[in-house]
């Protein structure tokens, strides 16, 4: 698979500066870091150090510009081989520090300055401890036991069995590194690589120890006492110095990283320093005001309810949230969020005394639904009615003595036509037509 532009890999185009090249790395590596639990890819962050390390250097830059990939083959590191889970949980500093700083740290091997035969400071570890709230409220001291990485009690950290002699590897002189000779597009180069035959020592081993296999280390079980500081949240980190796996050829010991895991507590809800509790209370005390006891987290502590007090009001108990974090006398507070509880079931004198109140208060609690007044709904229907019946009576009049003699030649079995007033009947009206008895 064709690599990647690395000028792409970092977001960048071509003739970016270096701080633009330095500032854009970080921000991707931050989104790829493989402790990251939303947007983590530990491939993608492989592919981005590799570009970094490309364009962060200039003679290396200046000749991938020229000549792309081909240009820096062989120059750099195989972060492929590279294990990134023993740097999970770590922050960026350490990990750029490991990839680009001075010396190797965390346990990488490959590129960076110093020789691969000498000392090597050990791999970081991690380690996650489980707290209570109340724990990470006030905080503790606690043992836990790492296993890590220390020299081999038998063969003392050399790798041989007992007896056995350790000889000057040949093919690297005791240098622990050899040259490699690189092919590039146009050119030829070299780079140092680990020696392949000693492992990167500088010695070969005669007959390796039957403890370490040759190694030099074995991992033990050691413990360590954590002080936990009152205050802290979840996700916070505790360096431990030098608890961490033992660097070989006589190397420094590496660090190790607690990372606390504080458990929800059933009742508090933490918001920074704040924390915050629910309290029902009933309606007497929310009218008349009262004394009640409020969990907090120094135990049960009275609180003094206002008269009146509203449901889902906040009462503030200062001093009693969590203390700031390397300045415990200074705290958050602990916020009361008050609920109003309406009682399901009443007894009889519990309701005639509720009765009584509202009666007191005007309150009703019934109401009747209006009633529609007849003369209201067809008062003004029936007399506009009138009128028009009227006014249609006086025109039926003018026409009939038009038409004078027309009006006798009607055949005796035609009826006449229904008064006008009929048409122009209520609802009400009609209804009470339609169920009225006939004769």
């Amino acid at each position: 698979m064709a690599k990647r532009d690395y000028y792409e890999v970092l977001g960048l185009a071509r003739g970016a500066s270096a701080d633009e090249i330095k500032k854009s790395f970080r921000n991707r590596a931050r989104q790829l870091h493989p402790d990251n639990k939303e947007s983590g890819d530990e491939a993608a962050f492989k592919e981005l150090a590799e570009a970094y390390e490309v364009l962060s250097d200039e003679q290396k830059k200046s000749s991938y510009d020229r000549y792309g990939h081909e240009g820096v083959k062989g120059s750099t590191r195989d972060f492929d081989n590279v294990d990134f889970s023993s740097f999970q949980g770590f922050g960026m500093e350490d990990i750029i520090d490991a990839l680009f700083g001075g010396g190797m740290r965390g346990g990488f091997s490959g590129g960076g300055g110093g020789s691969r035969s000498g000392p090597r400071q050990g791999a970081h570890l991690r380690y996650d401890l489980d707290l209570e709230f109340l724990d990470s409220v006030f905080g503790l001291e606690k043992k836990i036991t790492v296993k890590r990485l220390e020299d081999c009690t038998t063969c003392e950290g050399s790798g041989a069995a007992p007896g056995s002699n350790l000889s000057t590897c040949n093919t690297c002189q005791g240098q622990g590194q050899v040259k490699q000779l690189v092919n590039m597009l146009f050119m030829q180069s070299y780079q140092i690589i680990a020696c392949p035959d000693c492992a990167g020592s500088g010695k070969k081993i005669e007959k390796p120890c039957k403890d370490c296999k040759g190694a030099g280390q074995t991992r033990k079980s050691r413990e360590f006492e954590v002080k936990v500081p009152a205050g802290v949240k979840d996700g916070d980190r505790l360096k431990l110095q030098g608890a961490g796996d033992k660097g070989p050829r006589g190397g420094a010991f590496g660090d190790l990283f607690v990372v606390l895991n504080v458990k929800d507590h059933p009742e508090f809800v933490r918001d920074g320093f704040t924390i915050h509790v629910k309290q029902t209370i009933s309606f007497s005390m929310a009218a008349l005001g009262a004394e009640i006891l409020v969990p907090t987290v120094e135990g049960a502590k009275v609180l003094k309810v206002p008269a009146g007090t509203q449901s889902s009001s906040q009462l503030v108990m200062r001093d009693l949230g969590v203390p700031h974090l390397n300045n415990p006398s200074r705290r958050g507070d602990h916020v009361v969020h008050v609920v109003v509880e309406t009682p399901t079931k009443l007894s009889g004198e519990e309701r005639k005394l509720l009765e009584q109140l509202a009666e007191i208060r005007h309150e009703k609690l019934k109401v009747s639904a209006p009633v529609p007044d007849k003369s209201d709904a067809t008062g003004e229907k029936g007399e506009k009615g009138e009128k028009e019946s009227s006014s249609t009576d006086h025109k039926a009049d003018n026409k009939n003595s038009q038409s004078g003699s027309n009006s006798k030649k009607k055949k005796s079995h035609e009826k006449d036509p229904e008064p006008a007033e009929a048409e122009d009947k209520g609802i009400f009206d009609k209804i009470v037509d339609v169920f009225r008895p006939k004769e």
